[in-house]
């Protein structure tokens, strides 16, 4: 089975604590030692498969037949399936899959994952086009679950105006999710997440059996309460040192947590944060390397200290995506996807309309080799070259981000203000929108290339002091 585990960093936000009453459902994607070109595109009702062929494992589907149309991240060698990672579809409903997520060696020998089910490489593509909420969503990939069994244990995190849900598959065949409250937010790194359930809950759902399923392997270890963490997670020396610090870090920035460390097994699933959270800093959170501790592996630490936890933001970022929908403005220009690809310490987020019939090409036709024209390449090489020597352009890094942030948001404001003033034919305005927001961030990209060029070349190795 051709099959790849993407180990990522989860932030979900809800309505009342982000600043302007969004919904927000964020998530990096991160690769493995080699870059896996990622493109960001839509995906038209007719373009919908309706007899569905997974590549990982030759399981057909059959869909049904009247899909939303939704965006889509997917990666641009598609020879191991479609990976659609996120998108928002046409009735503001948002999916991000997948959070690789670890299940306990119990609850795996009493229902093993299944080698022909489904997994991350199909959830997006078999449930976002089918969902008119979250909560439908959520139900229907439930129900593919049970149906089919999944061959690899994720976490799944759903939005629309008003409501955000995480899902985590249990074993095979078994799920469970819950409501995220509107005051709250979560930070879910690759380990199961859930921790405190109540199946009493009008904002939990499960597969029908899980219950009766703890009960009956006597799954339980707690006397007081059910705590999935407790009961089909795990807690393992590599969930202390890979894991549990990336959830320490943002728990104690945002919620003001004054206990634990960062490799404490205990941390809340979800906090209330002490200020409203921004989109600004949830990417600060997805780009996060432990800045001003001695675990930053740029910064002043022994060599142990500075490799000793795994960092949000790393080499290994393909694409960080943060799916808002918005409360305070009309349909047509709720859904925003916001995209930045490459590694998150040297790239900027760029607020994507949804509700659109196509995307920027310097984002959708990326290559599988390298071509410095596309914005998933050229994060890339901007990444590498920062990496030389972080400290000498990091403050070009800061100025690029805040600029590029800023030219993105004063078309978004002028966007806003023209469908407000006029809403007919939205879609071709925000095509353009879209245009004109890539083509903003391009050039300043390529301006921050060019600033790390002539600052660098005086620092070259290979160089001597007196002139020819």
């Amino acid at each position: 089975m051709n099959k790849r585990i993407s180990s990522c960093t989860t932030i979900l936000v809800g309505k009342k604590a982000s600043l302007d009453g969004s919904t927000l459902i964020a998530r990096n994607e991160d690769g493995y030692n080699k870059p896996n070109p990622q493109k960001f595109c839509v995906i038209q009702p007719a373009d919908q498969p309706v007899d569905y062929t997974s590549a990982i494992n030759g399981l057909k589907i059959k869909l049904p037949t009247s899909p939303l149309r939704y965006t889509s991240t997917p990666d641009a060698d598609d020879q191991y399936g479609i990976w659609a990672g996120a998108g928002i579809n046409s009735a503001n409903v948002a999916m991000t899959a997948c959070e690789t997520i670890t299940n306990n060696p119990h609850i795996l020998a009493i229902d093993p994952l299944t080698d022909d089910g489904i997994g991350e490489a199909d959830f997006v593509t078999l449930v976002l086009p089918y969902s008119q909420s979250a909560r439908q969503a959520v139900l229907r990939l439930g129900q593919l679950l049970e149906t089919y069994g999944t061959y690899e244990t994720n976490g799944i995190a759903f939005s629309d105006h008003d409501e955000v849900w995480y899902l985590e598959t249990i074993g095979g065949h078994h799920w469970a999710a819950i409501r995220i409250p509107d005051n709250a937010f979560v930070v879910a790194p690759n380990r199961l997440n859930i921790a405190g359930f109540d199946f009493a809950s009008p904002n939990t759902l499960f597969s029908k059996d899980l219950p009766s399923l703890i009960a009956q392997y006597h799954l339980n270890p707690d006397e007081d309460q059910v705590n999935l963490r407790h009961i089909f997670g795990t807690a393992t020396i590599k969930d202390s040192h890979y894991n549990n610090p990336r959830a320490y870090a943002i728990l104690k920035a945002f919620g003001g947590l004054d206990e634990g460390d960062y490799e404490d097994q205990e941390l809340p699933f979800m906090m209330v944060p002490t200020k409203k959270l921004t989109i600004e800093a949830v990417k600060w959170a997805l780009s996060s390397h432990f800045e001003n501790t001695p675990f930053d592996p740029y910064g002043t630490g022994s060599k142990d200290d500075r490799q000793h936890y795994r960092t949000i933001g790393l080499n290994r970022n393909e694409e960080t995506h943060i799916l808002q929908i918005r409360n305070d403005v009309p349909e047509a220009i709720a859904g925003i996807h916001w995209l930045a690809f490459g590694p998150n310490t040297f790239n900027g987020l760029v607020p994507f309309y949804a509700n659109t019939n196509t995307t920027p090409a310097i984002y959708r036709e990326t290559q599988t080799s390298f071509d410095p024209n596309n914005i998933y390449w050229l994060n890339r090489l901007t990444a590498l070259l920062g990496d030389t020597d972080f400290n000498r352009y990091q403050g070009l890094r800061d100025a690029f981000e805040a600029q590029a942030l800023i030219d993105c948001r004063k078309i978004q404001l002028k966007t806003d203000a023209a469908i407000l003033a006029n809403p007919e034919n939205s879609t071709a305005q925000l095509t353009a929108a879209n245009q004109a927001l890539a083509d903003a961030y391009f050039m300043n990209l390529n301006q921050l290339l060019g600033k790390m060029v002539t600052t660098g070349a005086n620092h070259m190795k290979l160089r001597y002091s007196l002139n020819d």
